[in-house]
């Protein structure tokens, strides 16, 4: 890049900037997290837990958002004091340097852009996925193990903390089903990119002719529920089975009854949880998993009803995966909502799918 590109990406960029400034309504936010300490430091602050847990967690996105402008902003300013270095003293070495540091510093931009664009409610809120395989066996088995170490590798490369619900292994290989718990801020927002059925093609390590086989995964995102959330269950409408956990764990493990399993019977919506040793912490997290799967079948009912005002056909199948991983004959990942393309498989696999959510995410507000 020349030295007069980067005076004008950084004009750009201030113009950005700008405009985030203005979405953020810093003002309002600084006097709500004034008003939020006050709150804190009242001597009777923790005499209601749950309570104090929402005004800690409104306080902390509040912060998390003034504090990130204010890095953009300051890393701004450093580049155009930079900028002005370079052009004074003609140094090369200067230059390429701050050549690398505005190309870094374009992504960070982008990436507090979009989560700028996560404005949806629950966004923010921790997620909940789950992976069942399709037919072809342990073939598709193995490939759900594959994808729950990729959204693993990715939470953990976001700094985000994975816990497993629930568990359960295939006879040979892989699992049948799993249930992540994932924990951080827009955690929701930025996987509900990835629900939908994923495909794979590969020459099958479990087939002795050494076919191509496909095989496919259906991906289930949404978003944990708080308790203050308004969504009714009624007693009567649910079932509620206890069984004995089957997945890895402590000592308590296969010796009680500690696995739950609720049933909605108006929807036939099953979840279940067995990650706690506790029985009454199991149905605690069953009951939010529930409401969180009422809540996107809501959400899910509303936006087929606008589709069908606005006479549009949206097929939901095994036969329309939103994206394919091919191993062979080629190798490609290609996500089919946005034709983005990746050719290092391993790199997907490895957690790499964050081109994939952000043009995801764009390709929905654009």
């Amino acid at each position: 890049m020349e030295l007069v590109e980067i005076k004008h990406e950084l004009e750009k960029i201030a113009v950005r900037i700008e405009d985030f400034r203005g979405s953020l309504d810093l003002d309002v936010k600084r006097e709500r997290v004034k008003e939020l300490e006050q709150e804190m430091s009242n001597p009777e602050f923790w005499n209601n837990q749950d309570s104090a847990q929402k005004v800690i967690s409104e306080s902390n996105v509040l912060k998390h958002d003034i504090q990130s402008f204010e890095k953009v902003e300051e890393q701004y300013e450093n580049l155009e004091v930079s900028y002005e270095l370079v052009k004074e003293e003609n140094d090369q070495e200067l230059f390429e340097e701050l050549d690398k540091e505005l190309e870094v510093f374009i992504k960070e931009v982008n990436e507090f852009e979009l989560q700028l664009l996560l404005s949806n409610p629950y966004d923010a809120n921790n997620a909940i996925l789950e992976l069942h395989p399709g037919a072809g066996g342990t073939e598709s088995m193995d490939f759900a193990e594959m994808l729950l170490r990729m959204y693993q590798r990715w939470a953990e490369d976001r700094s985000f903390k994975v816990e497993i619900l629930d568990y359960l292994p295939g006879e040979e290989a892989g699992v049948k089903s799993v249930t992540l718990l994932i924990k951080g801020h827009n955690a929701y927002g930025y996987l509900k990119a990835e629900k939908g059925v994923h495909r794979l093609v590969r020459i099958s390590p479990f087939d002795s002719s050494g076919r191509r086989h496909t095989s496919f995964v259906s991906c289930d995102v949404t978003p944990e529920m708080t308790d203050d959330v308004d969504i009714e269950v009624r007693n009567e409408d649910i079932k509620i089975d206890t069984y004995r956990a089957s997945g890895a764990g402590g000592q308590h493990v296969n010796t009680t009854d500690s696995a739950v399993r609720i049933t909605h019977l108006p929807t036939n919506t099953i979840v279940t949880c067995q990650n706690e040793r506790s029985q009454i912490k199991n149905r605690e997290a069953a009951m939010k998993m529930l409401k969180s799967k009422l809540y996107q079948m809501e959400v899910e009912k509303q936006q087929q009803e606008l589709a069908e005002i606005r006479g549009e056909q949206k097929e939901i199948g095994w036969g329309s995966q939103i994206r394919s991983y091919v191993f062979h004959p080629y190798s490609l990942v290609k996500d089919h909502r946005t034709n983005t393309e990746i050719g290092n498989t391993q790199a997907v696999m490895d957690g790499e799918i964050d081109p994939f959510i952000d043009a995801y995410l764009r390709s929905q507000i654009n």
